[in-house]
């Protein structure tokens, strides 16, 4: 199964504020009270005034996106990044080969990174998205790494975030979307709970 991610991740109020004007943008909930935003071409050209640029060879260490952070949108970023720490994530996997890439800006500048990985052979807390993610912020908690604990595991592409996002689904949609229908299973015609996470949902 595939896997495709170029986003924004940041805290939810400030990705509200820095977007409430914006026709092209569209917020997905994601646990802890972060929230990511879809990388579009439409986005881009709203946030930059020009479309966006995309690299024709595959990303390596040097060039760590496939999308090119260009000095205008870098811009735009690094400006959120004065309200709080702001990252851009990258991932590509098809039948368990891929790579993911992450950069972090805070304050108005890089903080941290870019950073691209395809090997995955080191500890999961050094993959490029999940060191990313706990530079945000992100806590640990019950499932496997910060990338499943926010739930970025929920949608396969960005199709699939902007569904997300347009719906209003929680972080938790899917699991209580499975819950109610093992009580209607069971024939308990309850509301549904949380379930207790389960499962590896790394993306390696």
């Amino acid at each position: 199964m595939s896997y495709q991610l170029s986003a924004v991740v940041a805290d939810v109020e400030l990705l509200r504020e820095q977007t409430a004007d914006l026709d092209h943008a569209v917020l997905a909930a994601l646990r802890q009270d972060f929230a990511l935003l879809p990388i579009t071409p439409q986005l881009v050209q709203e946030l930059t005034g020009g479309l966006p640029d995309f690299a024709t060879d595959e990303p390596r260490a040097e060039r760590p996106f496939r999308l090119v952070l260009s000095p205008p949108l870098a811009e735009v970023l690094a400006r959120w990044s004065r309200s709080g720490p702001v990252a851009y994530l990258e991932a590509e996997f098809a039948g368990g080969l891929g790579h993911q890439s992450a950069v972090v800006w805070l304050g108005g500048e890089v903080s941290w990174g870019p950073r691209y990985d395809a090997a995955l052979d080191r500890p999961r807390t050094e993959w490029p998205i999940n060191t990313a993610l706990a530079r945000l912020g992100a806590e640990p908690g019950a499932w496997i790494d910060p990338f499943a604990e926010l739930g970025l595991h929920l949608e396969r592409d960005t199709d699939g975030w902007l569904m997300h996002g347009r719906r209003g689904l929680s972080a938790d949609y899917w699991d209580e979307l499975a819950e109610e229908w093992e009580l209607r299973q069971s024939g308990q015609h309850q509301q549904p709970h949380h379930p207790g996470p389960v499962g590896d949902w790394g993306i390696s």
